[in-house]
């Protein structure tokens, strides 16, 4: 599933192309993907032909585009969702399930298409709330307004916004595995198990380790390491292991080139050599080096 790092890379990609864009035209080839937007395919598209994009916006995993009139085009990606910038008359891509027909004042006429292997993914519109702390919404945009339908996420630890005394309070409060907190979107937003893994592998804290026991100072460099994780991750371009993920041009991102616990199982510690173990952990596999990360 696309995380923050591979989100923010679409986000960015597709900011100069969607803000100022009007849409001339919608068109929806499998109603499944609009499974967010419950009014169905005739409101979808009379709510949006018209309408001008003001900025593209990111929290955590999700992404939205402000529209006027206080409402919004929210995207979800879900676990094979794309977004790809065509121009007009480009062959239809694989799996589109639906074509947006932007008009920009500077680019000319631009189709983002709406791809999805798994149909995991969705788009809806849907209205713009104030946000709980009056700080901006998410990224992108410095407008104090998020889609009702990701006011309950939490804000992402890359967030100027984000609070780290709030944050170290309530993971130890959770009183469960910090990774199974890590994963928790309504404590901290953006960080899938890629990620997880990885900042824990850097943190040398077991994955199961109880939120309770751990102590301010090491909870404090997880946060530190979770942050260093995402950045490098962001400045690679994301996490590619695919076909699956790619940015709005349809390139993969070249961090899993970077990675030291996830997906190397067999394969020794970058610090210690001994081999790193993947292990059963909610219907998906958890990666530690068993010396480097003891429970305690």
């Amino acid at each position: 599933m696309p995380e923050l790092p591979e989100v923010e890379v679409v986000r960015a990609g597709l900011e100069p192309a969607v803000s100022g864009s009007t849409v001339a035209g919608v068109e929806v080839f499998d109603e499944r993907s609009l499974r967010r937007h419950a009014s169905g395919v005739a409101d979808f598209t009379a709510r949006l032909t018209g309408r001008t994009i003001r900025s593209a916006v990111r929290r955590g995993k999700f992404l939205w585009f402000p529209l006027d009139d206080q409402e919004a085009i929210v995207g979800h990606l879900g676990m094979s969702g794309q977004m790809l910038l065509r121009s007009p008359g480009d062959d239809a891509d694989r799996l589109l399930r639906i074509r947006l027909q932007l008009e920009h004042p500077e680019h000319g006429e631009l189709w983002l298409h709406f791809v999805d292997q798994r149909i995991f993914g969705s788009m809806a519109v849907t209205a713009l709330v104030p946000t709980s702390d009056g700080a901006a919404g998410g990224f992108g945009d410095d407008v104090a307004l998020v889609p009702d339908q990701v006011s309950h996420i939490a804000r992402d630890p890359m967030d100027p916004a984000f609070d780290d005394a709030v944050f170290l309070r309530r993971l130890r409060e959770k009183r469960t595995g910090v990774k199974r907190a890590l994963l928790d979107q309504t404590l901290v937003s953006g960080i899938g198990n890629i990620y997880a893994d990885e900042s824990l592998w850097a943190a040398r804290i077991h994955p199961e380790q109880e939120t309770a026991r751990l102590s301010r100072p090491r909870a404090a460099r997880l946060l530190d390491e979770v942050r260093q994780v995402l950045a490098k991750a962001l400045a690679e371009g994301g996490t590619s292991f695919d076909a699956q993920y790619v940015n709005v041009n349809g390139q993969a991102g070249y961090f899993a080139h970077s990675l030291n616990a996830y997906g190397r199982q067999g394969k020794p510690c970058a610090r210690c050599g001994t081999f790193i173990v993947r292990e059963q952990f909610m219907n998906r596999g958890s990666h530690r080096c068993p010396v480097c990360q003891r429970r305690t």
